[in-house]
């Protein structure tokens, strides 16, 4: 079941994602979905969840109240016709998709003249942790919050998310500029690797939260696809790490 309610006290990406955090750790709740601009919180439930166990979940700076419903809408939803499409999972995973292709596309083109596997390789992670930390960069108040979600080690030591983005940016640069490629390529094995183990617990939850891969900018839903992205890295860098060892 699907509930809507108002949301006031939130500012930002960061109290967005707190938000998120706190009621997805209410055992009823699957999933969380809120719009900061409208100051709305659409809230699906396995079983009706209080409004008072709500607010003794937020802490005391947020507000959580029912949202009045019109009878216009009540009666579109009587007979059946939704007033918002719901988006498919694919249209919610479209920008992650276009960024994927684009870093592909550029790694192509770098290296068409003289193609080397091992050198697309490079350039892709290169430009893939470049383009995925500017996103990141966006709301670095935000990341945090929605990383430790997912992440065991951000979960730990909350200075861990708020270094993260420049760990990537790092990384970018030094698998475009081929500088300590063997040190990169451990460290993309140990960073993406804790993350991983965090996605792929949450999958097998089954929680709906935030995928934090692309920031707090975009909504994207964790799905299989965030653990597809992190195992394609992985494996190159297992692949990389074979050759040069």
């Amino acid at each position: 079941m699907k509930h809507t309610y108002i949301l006031t006290g939130m500012t930002c990406g960061g109290c967005l994602a707190s938000v998120e955090k706190y009621l997805s750790e209410i055992k009823q709740i699957t999933h969380v979905a809120i719009d900061l601009e409208k100051g709305e919180a659409e809230i699906t439930m396995t079983s009706h969840v209080t409004i008072d166990i709500l607010q003794k979940a937020l802490p005391e700076k947020y507000t959580i109240t029912e949202k009045v419903v019109e009878k216009t809408a009540i009666a579109s939803v009587v007979t059946g016709f939704s007033l918002e499409k719901e988006k498919t999972k694919f249209q919610q995973l479209k920008p992650l998709f276009l960024i994927l292709f684009y870093i592909t596309t550029a790694g192509v083109l770098l290296n068409y003249k003289n193609w080397s596997w091992e050198s697309f390789m490079f350039d892709f992670m290169g430009l893939f942790y470049i383009v995925f930390s500017f996103f990141k960069m966006l709301d670095l108040k935000g990341f945090p919050e929605s990383f430790k979600m997912y992440d065991p080690l951000a979960k730990r030591v909350p200075f861990y998310g708020w270094i993260y983005p420049f760990i990537e940016t790092a990384l970018g640069l030094m698998f475009l500029l081929r500088f300590e490629l063997n040190i990169a390529l451990w460290i993309t094995l140990i960073v993406l690797g804790i993350t991983t183990i965090g996605v792929t617990r949450t999958l097998l939850d089954k929680k709906s939260i935030r995928c934090a891969c692309l920031g707090t900018a975009l909504k994207l839903p964790m799905t299989e696809a965030t653990f597809i992205e992190n195992a394609i890295m992985i494996i190159m860098a297992i692949l990389m790490l074979t050759n040069i060892l």
